[in-house]
């Protein structure tokens, strides 16, 4: 098991991993309140690549991080994830109005 120290490093070489193999590959996030340190790692049982952090500020990078490779993981690795965003994506969205009885 590696641990990756860059982000950017880590999260290229996991879409890397993850186009590869997209059946055997997974990704797992565990978080340990005691010594409060989040360590997400990917693997494809003949590799894996290891991220810890203990920065609060992370974990935008992995929300959007998350987004990413759940939209991977459900269309496809060839799937245009130039789209997915983080939650000021939909945030910035304006609210619909209803079509519910005018008043």
């Amino acid at each position: 098991m590696v641990y990756i120290e860059s982000w950017d490093d880590f999260v290229e070489k996991s879409f890397q991993l993850f186009r590869s193999d997209p059946e055997n590959t997974r990704y797992t996030m565990k978080y340990r309140h005691c010594d409060g340190k989040l360590v997400l790692k990917v693997t494809d049982d003949k590799e894996c690549f290891k991220f810890k952090t203990d920065q609060a500020q992370d974990a935008k990078k992995m929300e959007k991080f998350n987004n990413i490779f759940f939209t991977l993981m459900a269309r496809g690795p060839e799937a245009d994830i130039s789209e997915v965003g983080g939650k000021e994506q939909l945030e910035a969205q304006p609210a619909r109005k209803g079509r519910g009885r005018k008043q």
